[in-house]
């Protein structure tokens, strides 16, 4: 586990008993034990949720948007392959993104 042997372990164990002493260990290990519990029942709660919006059908989602929306003859400029967005002739990288917008035809 962890690449920790017992020998280790009991050193911790040593060291922890004299920095809290006998009657705080117990306290300490409920404690831990209890914030394990949680972690774990968390996770498998949001486990739950995720395998649950898995399954749902995509038709309950809605449509997907288009990520590059047809570009406008009357617009002018370069639009971004990545978001749609309309940039001005000189741009070299999109304005919303910041990709590299596509060289200039002609």
């Amino acid at each position: 586990m962890f690449g920790i042997q017992p020998i280790h372990i009991l050193i911790i164990l040593v060291v922890a008993l004299l920095v809290f002493g006998a009657s705080r260990l117990p306290e300490i290990g409920r404690g831990m034990g209890r914030a394990i519990s949680e972690f774990r029942k968390g996770t498998k709660e949001m486990t739950e949720n995720l395998v649950e919006e898995a399954k749902k059908s995509p038709d309950t989602a809605g449509p997907i948007p288009s990520p590059n929306p047809p570009a406008s003859p009357t617009v002018k400029g370069n639009f971004c392959n990545q978001c749609g967005t309309a940039n001005p002739p000189e741009a070299r990288f999109c304005s919303n993104c910041g990709s590299q917008l596509p060289p200039k035809a002609g």
